[in-house]
């Protein structure tokens, strides 16, 4: 129930933390210096980070998005993008003679490692995540074989393993914290001696994130999600804030914003996906203040510090 009155003044209040994380900072930045060196077209490996926003920016200044590496030219430059690549498109990119830089993010390249090392030890290796997601098809082709897709409860009951095969499992970084501990929680009780992760693979950035919607969403009475249809950790804040019976909409234009969603309500709250830039994020909100007078407050939150290097190969 919502904790406040109608009486309350008109307020936006703003998810802490929200928008980018160190890993699509990242991205972008490995984008821009790779423009900014060896001047465009600089071709990136599907969207660099699932925002179109960013997206259309990049590539006003000269990026070139493409499906498939066969549509580089030879010896041109590419970079992958944040999601990260298999094994099967890095060796596609060096028989080409293409020149890489690789934004996959950290934390992915974290669990693609793990998904080496347990094949690798005889694991069978089940992957939590979303079928066609770009995270899960990278992280899946690590390994020509041994690693499976799980993506919901339900499919825990159909894996025609023992309880005493060596079976481990992995998951997507953007997943929805507690869909996931359901579905560990399937796992572990159909397979006791299962083996996870040392740490666990949703990143911090989605793990705030979905914190900071907990705490907005008995404040509010409607939710606006900043973040593209393909963002995976932007859709699970929008669905979050619905389990937690907050109507929720999801929009990456101002535009996109309907005046009806607002008529009545006293307090919007507003956050953003790790793949909306805070500009967007603030455009969004100068459009709803046009439905209504509204004061904007900051809700208290984590500050995240983390930062990510860029490729030695780009800087060096």
């Amino acid at each position: 129930m919502n904790q406040f009155t109608m009486t309350d003044s008109a307020e936006i209040l703003m998810a802490q933390p929200r928008g980018f994380c160190a890993g699509v900072d990242r991205a972008i930045n490995i984008v821009n210096e790779a423009l900014s060196r060896f001047g465009a077209p600089i071709y990136v490996r599907h969207e660099i980070v699932h925002n179109a926003y960013v997206v259309n920016e990049l590539r006003e200044k000269g990026a070139v998005f493409v499906d498939e590496l066969h549509q580089v030219p030879k010896g041109g430059i590419v970079v992958f993008s944040a999601h990260g690549v298999s094994q099967e498109v890095r060796q596609d990119a060096q028989e080409r003679g293409l020149q890489v830089y690789d934004a996959t993010c950290p934390l992915v390249t974290k669990v693609h490692l793990e998904v080496i090392k347990m094949c690798k030890e005889g694991y069978t290796v089940l992957m939590i995540g979303h079928a066609g997601h770009p995270e899960v098809e990278g992280t899946m082709g690590q390994v020509k074989e041994g690693v499976h897709l799980i993506e919901k409860v339900a499919d825990v009951a159909a894996l025609p393993f023992g309880e005493n095969e060596k079976i481990a499992f992995v998951t997507q970084t953007t997943l929805s914290v507690d869909e996931t501990k359901e579905i560990v929680e399937a796992l572990t009780e159909k397979f006791p001696k299962i083996v996870q992760p040392r740490k666990q693979d949703i990143c911090y950035a989605t793990q705030n994130r979905q914190d900071a919607v907990k705490f907005m969403a008995p404040q509010v009475e409607v939710v606006i999600v900043v973040g593209s249809q393909a963002s995976s950790n932007s859709n699970r804040l929008r669905e979050l804030a619905e389990k937690l019976g907050v109507p929720a909409y999801m929009v990456d234009a101002p535009e996109q914003l309907k005046a009806e969603w607002f008529l009545g309500k006293r307090r919007i709250g507003l956050t953003a996906g790790a793949s909306a830039p805070e500009s967007l994020a603030q455009s969004i909100v100068k459009k709803i203040q046009e439905f209504g007078p509204r004061s904007i407050r900051n809700l208290e939150g984590v500050v995240e510090d983390v930062t990510f290097s860029l490729p030695k190969n780009l800087v060096g």
